[in-house]
């Protein structure tokens, strides 16, 4: 390798490869009101981005414990606002206990670093999130990776594997396809073979299950002590952070040996008083779940009447696939140039033959913003190849 090469001429080379295949991303920041476009795209389930109670708790917390937790949970960055949150989440989910992290990222890199490892075997579904295929990466865990939602080919892994300890991990709602796990059947196989059910619930937390208390906990399974349960607080909770919620000794562990919680810094006191008071307001508005289950529906329906491909939603998710990246590129265009924002995934986000555009819904989404949507998705389906009425 030559000494005088330019170090970054790979990258400018990756880079216009990329943008020759429709997969470069672009930051595009946004106004308070998103620019006047009905949000069709963010994770805002709820509605509660905006509410004015969240912004009073931040606020706060603010004046009370400052903006910055100061340290790492295991040194000052643990306030009694902390605690509460722990506290308030398990209680809310059904858990025996709670423990708050930074993201939700770091919470499922923590729980599946800390509770796998040598000598462990990780069965992961192949379409998990990308923060539990870092964590399989990082767990040094033997990992096999299973065909999606294949409740027989995970059982066929515990039961050939060598170690002995294994974790079944899965995300309850699927980001993209927006479908359910088989949480049921999955914990049978782990209860079977000694192993631990590690259940993401980024995406049903607010949203499924009675009050939106997750897909966990709708299966009958929130106490169960062989089930630990990661979230994420920037969703249906409006705020940032994540947390794992277990048996005791699932949390004690976490505290004792999970680098991405003993090593990061508390999350926000603001962030932790907006997300306390997203749990007054779904504690108190118990139909916000419902209706955002009504409002995927509605939107699935749209795309499927259009003669779209798309999926019946267990969530809020809602996918309409169009195939190559360029397809979902001019169709995100055609969604904006009717006034509405939608997601546009692309691989390696979503496998290749496989781009979308993904809709998600809101509890507050209104009739005029879905006709905006319709006139969007006639137009896209007249357009494309992947018109089912074609």
């Amino acid at each position: 390798m030559s000494a005088t090469g330019d170090p970054l001429a790979r990258l400018r080379d990756a880079a216009a490869r990329r943008a020759e295949a429709g997969l470069r991303r672009t930051l595009r920041p946004r106004t308070p009101d998103h620019d006047g476009l009905v949000d069709l795209a963010s994770n805002d389930y709820l509605g509660l981005a905006g509410d004015p109670r969240l912004t009073a708790g931040a606020v706060a917390a603010a004046r009370e414990w400052g903006t910055g937790s100061s340290g790492s949970r295991l040194v000052t960055g643990t306030t009694g606002l902390h605690a509460e949150l722990d506290r308030r989440l398990a209680a809310f989910g059904g858990a025996p206990a709670g423990l708050v992290f930074s993201s939700g990222f770091l919470a499922n890199l923590g729980a599946v670093t800390a509770l796998a490892g040598p000598g462990t075997l990780v069965v992961s579904d192949q379409v998990n999130h990308a923060s539990i295929v870092d964590a399989c990466r990082l767990s040094r865990a033997r990992v096999v990776i299973v065909p999606h939602r294949d409740v027989a080919a995970a059982e066929r892994a515990l039961a050939e594997r060598e170690e002995d300890h294994a974790l079944v991990v899965t995300d309850a709602v699927f980001s993209v396809d927006g479908d359910l796990a088989p949480l049921a059947d999955l914990h049978r196989a782990v209860r079977a073979h000694g192993a631990l059910l590690v259940v993401d619930e980024a995406h049903a937390l607010g949203v499924v299950g009675e009050h939106g208390r997750g897909a966990v906990h709708a299966a009958g399974l929130a106490a169960e002590p062989d089930v630990v349960r990661t979230l994420t607080l920037s969703k249906s909770l409006a705020s940032q952070g994540g947390a794992v919620l277990g048996a005791p000794e699932v949390i004690d562990t976490l505290v004792d040996t999970a680098r991405a919680f003993i090593f990061d810094t508390g999350l926000n006191p603001p962030a932790v008083g907006a997300a306390l008071a997203a749990l007054d307001v779904l504690e108190s508005e118990p139909d916000l779940p419902a209706r955002a289950r009504d409002r995927a529906r509605a939107l699935a329906g749209l795309a499927a009447g259009s003669g779209l491909e798309t999926a019946d939603p267990a969530a809020a998710v809602v996918p309409v696939f169009l195939g190559e990246p360029h397809a979902a590129l001019r169709a995100a265009e055609t969604c904006a140039a009717h006034g509405v924002r939608v997601g546009c995934f692309r691989p390696p986000s979503v496998p290749k033959g496989r781009a979308c555009l993904r809709l998600t819904a809101r509890a507050t989404l209104s009739e005029p913003d879905l006709t905006r949507l319709a006139a969007a998705l006639a137009e896209i389906a007249g357009s494309t190849a992947r018109s089912l009425h074609a």
